[in-house]
């Protein structure tokens, strides 16, 4: 696996991975609020100004991670590759490249929850909704062991 920037042309398969991700880990997610979600996924890939693709062996797109201002954005990994080591390999990378010190995390993504808190992240905070209003709540994690 290797880490390289990701191509406005790539932009369609990022999407493809973001939805394929959620509908895996983000049980709690309506059918109508990936309707909602969706568009603003999309969007979000040109204003992020730190984005980075995992590929796999054939350079094939198949995780992706966004970082500003030292906050992970996102990170999401093609289901089919999850535990094999892309989330650690894009995390450990915005941290080191980008800066990366905070992050925001569904709490309902126990999954993701553990991975951050595995990586040395700590709870620091919790919204009751998430970024678009949802009553999809939110810890606030913060990087302690740099």
């Amino acid at each position: 696996m290797e880490i390289s920037e990701i191509r406005p042309e790539e932009y369609d398969r990022a999407a493809e991975l973001w939805e394929a991700s959620v509908r895996a880990t983000h049980l709690f997610v309506t059918e109508a609020d990936l309707d909602v979600f969706r568009p603003l996924v999309r969007g979000a890939f040109e204003e992020i100004p730190q984005l980075i693709g995992l590929r796999d062996g054939r350079c094939r797109l198949m995780g992706f991670a966004g970082a500003a201002d030292g906050n992970l954005e996102m990170l999401f990994v093609d289901p089919e590759s999850f535990g094999r080591g892309g989330g650690r390999l894009l995390l450990e990378h915005s941290i080191r490249t980008f800066g990366v010190r905070s992050v925001d995390v569904n709490e309902q993504n126990v999954g993701a929850v553990g991975f951050y808190l595995h990586h040395g992240f700590e709870v620091t905070g919790r919204s009751a909704h998430d970024t678009t209003g949802k009553p999809y709540p939110l810890l606030h994690l913060t990087l302690t062991n740099t």
